[in-house]
């Protein structure tokens, strides 16, 4: 992948909605919820402080996260949806 954010953004890949619920039936595309779960696939350098110190993202790539429902931007790139986001709209880390 060629994106690299900047500061204390982050690149999620977002994980496939539901597409059937416990008891088998099967969601159109039209009742589906955006996703907020996560894979990171690019971080920033961490942001910086008004000092000239950089405070390092807290995330890894490859973390699995989850954040808040409409938070970041979508982007597209090679057939492939992304999420850029400020680190402060992740919630947690699932592990």
């Amino acid at each position: 992948m060629n994106l690299k954010p900047l500061a204390d953004r982050i690149v999620v890949e977002p994980l496939d909605a539901e597409e059937t619920t416990a008891a088998g039936i099967v969601i159109p595309d039209t009742a589906k919820e955006k996703p907020q779960q996560g894979k990171v696939v690019a971080i920033g350098s961490g942001k910086l402080t008004s000092s000239g110190e950089r405070i390092p993202v807290s995330v890894q790539v490859g973390d699995n996260v989850l954040f808040a429902r409409y938070a970041g931007t979508e982007v597209k790139l090679q057939g492939v949806k992304y999420l850029i986001m400020n680190e402060s709209e992740i919630l947690a880390v699932v592990e």
